[in-house]
């Protein structure tokens, strides 16, 4: 499991942070620009859009971004995060998530805590 954000973005990186300490060891949370892109089949432009979480469980990997990258991430927290990941993931509630992401990515450099991140 992996959750692949912008580092350049300050508010993308303190939220990446935020749920990196409440992820299993197994998951990570990396910022693109440290990646190699291909090996998780992406695209500098797909990850500069949006935030991705793959998971591969041996036989398949999916690929979730957006508004689904951040609930399958929540699902894999545990505890009680689990629930909001599955709202967020599911109607009727997915309706209204995936447009305020789009809406959240599009200003994340206008929101606190969005000076760049330090390199």
């Amino acid at each position: 499991m992996i959750l692949v954000y912008d580092g350049k973005c300050g508010f993308c990186s303190r939220s990446a942070r935020w749920i990196e300490a409440r992820l299993p060891a197994n998951a990570r949370v990396e910022p693109w620009q440290s990646l190699e892109l291909e090996e998780l089949g992406l695209r500098p432009d797909e990850v500069e859009a949006a935030v991705w979480w793959i998971d591969d469980d041996g036989h398949s990997t999916r690929r979730s971004r957006g508004a689904e990258a951040i609930g399958r991430s929540l699902i894999a927290a545990g505890g009680l995060w689990t629930a909001a990941g599955l709202l967020i993931i599911h109607p009727p509630l997915c309706w209204l998530a995936r447009p305020a992401y789009t809406l959240i990515a599009a200003n994340r450099h206008r929101l606190p805590g969005s000076r760049a991140a330090a390199p």
